[in-house]
């Protein structure tokens, strides 16, 4: 779980998916500890071409668990390629995020008709603004 630490603080996000039609995403994502260091909660609050969408995510060890504004939940294994790339893979949906100090890019894809299709590309940047909810570290 360590491994998740650049994960943690306040972004800025924004994307947008592939394909017809093309849906804009713009909001923040905030990554923090729960006390103890044994979870990672992942609080998404964006809109989809100004409709709002909210979920949180739960990162236990190997395993993110999502919960969103839309009564769906989900189930995705997590790895690291590398130090600062991190893999997500759920049974339909699978994505790569690339972290840095102060950016991360994520290219997400989809399963359609048994192939892995280009769904959507994201970019964060870290907020510092002082209205940013702190991040707890273990």
């Amino acid at each position: 779980m360590k491994e998740l630490d650049a994960l943690v603080g306040a972004w800025r996000s924004s994307g947008e998916t592939v394909g017809d039609p093309v849906l804009r995403i713009e909001g923040s994502d905030v990554y923090e500890w729960l006390p103890g260091g044994h979870f990672l909660l992942h609080h998404v609050d964006v809109t989809l071409d100004g409709r709002r969408y909210q979920a949180l995510e739960v990162f236990e060890g190997d395993v993110a668990r999502s919960y969103d504004s839309d009564g769906a939940t989900g189930t995705m294994t997590v790895g690291l390629e590398s130090p600062g790339v991190v893999l997500l893979a759920g049974p339909d949906t699978r994505a790569r995020l690339v972290v840095g100090a102060d950016r991360m890019d994520a290219r997400w894809e989809r399963l359609d008709d048994g192939q892995w299709r280009h769904w959507m590309d994201m970019r964060f940047t870290r907020d510092s603004s002082p209205r940013s909810p702190a991040a707890a570290t273990p």
